[in-house]
């Protein structure tokens, strides 16, 4: 159980850093040569797989806070009996992004073969439905990658990667224009990645403040919250945010609308859940229990309500994952 935990904390974005990625690497092609169709994602998904659902999961979600309904899992539009994960909704709530793989058994090096492994895109319908996902491709023709840890504000996209031409996982920032991402390129050094080991990460509303977790040393223990300022165009030294940190791993921030709350991803009673901090005085005050029970990476729109991951388990090994929303209560 403790080698799955640590698997899953450390998430997808860490889990690909593992995999070098060598130029010899080529992605599957017909006999003349040329790259097969992008294949449909539920096609890849094994047909021994069984949805997972409220109903027959060992571990639901717990909610701890009467400021939201119960979290309820999005329709099928999102998700299937494959592994949904890292979700981001756009402030307006109309948009959302996540990554997905067919079968969370498979082991990173393979998925990057499987042609559907990556991040994906889903409309929200005027009935409150969510459309089929789309592949959010962000990899020039003929050159294979695995995308996720994606981040949106505006045009503007920013991605881990680990990709054909690149030993291990990358920063890259992506444009878009036109109805799609395009232009996408290495961001390691904006972001200063190497420098200091940025992980997941979230830009404040009015752009001045980069939040991230990290494993640098001068933290708390294990994974910390870290926050760098934008000052004379660059990232200015990051500071450990010892207000939301403790000896657990914090991670996986996210910011509502305006920037008065803080929410984030901390171990409880051995498994992810998610917490908010509030903006108080100019401080981020005592974080609150959320949602506990194998629930993560907290993602906010306009509104208030927030979407997560859930991962579905059963004798210690992971099924698979879905998209879960939590409607703010607005009886409160």
């Amino acid at each position: 159980m403790k080698k799955i935990l640590l698997l899953l904390l450390v998430g997808i974005a860490i889990a690909l850093s593992v995999l070098v990625i060598s130029s010899t690497l080529k992605p599957p092609t017909t006999p003349d040569k040329t790259p097969i169709t992008q294949p449909h994602r539920e096609d890849k998904i094994p047909s021994t797989a069984v949805k997972s659902t409220p109903g027959n999961d060992d571990y639901p979600p717990i909610l701890h806070s009467d400021l939201y309904e119960k979290p309820i899992p999005l329709t099928n539009g999102v998700n299937t009996a494959g592994g949904e994960d890292s979700p981001f909704i756009t402030i307006d709530g109309n948009t959302l992004y996540f990554f997905f793989t067919p079968d969370v058994s498979i082991p990173v090096e393979k998925q990057i073969l499987d042609g559907v492994t990556g991040i994906y895109q889903s409309k929200k319908l005027a009935n409150g439905t969510w459309s089929d996902a789309n592949k959010v491709v962000l990899q020039d023709d003929g050159k294979i990658a695995i995308d996720g840890a994606e981040f949106v504000q505006g045009k503007k996209m920013y991605f881990a990667s680990v990709r054909e031409g690149y030993s291990g996982i990358h920063w890259f920032q992506a444009e878009y224009a036109n109805g799609k991402w395009s232009n996408w390129r290495l961001a390691d050094d904006a972001l200063k990645k190497d420098e200091y080991d940025t992980g997941e990460l979230h830009i404040s509303p009015d752009g001045k403040t980069l939040y991230f977790h990290s494993p640098r040393a001068g933290g708390v223990g294990g994974l910390d919250i870290w926050y760098s300022e934008w000052i004379n165009e660059e990232w200015s030294q990051p500071v450990n945010l010892a207000s939301v940190n403790t000896a657990e791993n914090e991670g996986w921030p996210a910011m509502n609308s305006d920037g008065t709350e803080l929410w984030f991803t901390r171990t409880y009673l051995g498994s992810p859940a998610i917490y908010r901090s509030r903006l108080i005085g100019g401080s981020w005050g005592s974080p609150e229990l959320i949602i506990s029970q194998f629930a993560g990476e907290p993602t906010i729109d306009s509104e208030g309500n927030f979407y997560f991951v859930h991962h579905y388990y059963r004798n210690n090994t992971m099924l698979e994952a879905d998209i879960y929303l939590a409607k703010k209560n607005t009886s409160r």
